[in-house]
């Protein structure tokens, strides 16, 4: 039996429609319509992405994080990004990001956990990245809307030296 079946049935999605939520979080990701990206977080979420090979409990109060955004700042940086005077990222990369491994871990309605690993693919100026690792989330489901109230996005790499940066979102 795998864990999901052992887990109480307190959530009104299923495991497929987390899934769907997530593919159509990439493709808006990979599409840079960030605007309609954010709107899938519930205002005072946050979004994270700890410096590469940091632990699950990594905390954005105690430890350095590349991006520790709160709602606010996280609208922002979508602003930003989307400008032209944002030279890292213009004209933007082309991103491809996979999505694997979905599972809810465990919650309600108000609150639950879905981990997810991913592979994100960005290629610029004739030179192709990849960054790989996993999500973590607390998701709502709330109006019959599934909505972010945190993402965290590990790099499971051992550092980002290759890469040189994280300009895009992950």
């Amino acid at each position: 039996m795998s864990v999901a079946a052992a887990l109480p049935r307190r959530l009104s999605v299923s495991r497929n429609d987390i899934e769907n939520f997530l593919f159509e979080e990439a493709a808006l990701l990979d599409d840079w319509k960030l605007t309609e990206w954010v709107a899938l977080f519930e205002p005072g979420a946050s979004y994270y992405v700890p410096t590469a090979g940091a632990p699950d409990d990594a905390d954005p109060a105690t430890s350095l994080f590349y991006i520790a955004d709160d709602y606010h700042r996280l609208t922002e940086r979508v602003k930003r990004l989307l400008k032209r005077t944002a030279h890292v990222e213009f004209p933007h990369s082309r991103c491809r990001h996979m999505i694997s491994n979905v599972r809810i871990i465990g919650g309600d309605d108000q609150a639950f956990a879905v981990t997810s690993n991913f592979a994100t693919y960005r290629s610029k100026r004739g030179r192709t990245e990849l960054y790989f690792g996993h999500h973590n989330y607390v998701k709502t489901f709330a109006d019959g809307a599934i909505r972010i109230r945190r993402k965290t996005s590990f790099l499971d790499s051992d550092d980002i030296a290759e890469q040189g940066k994280v300009s895009i979102i992950i």
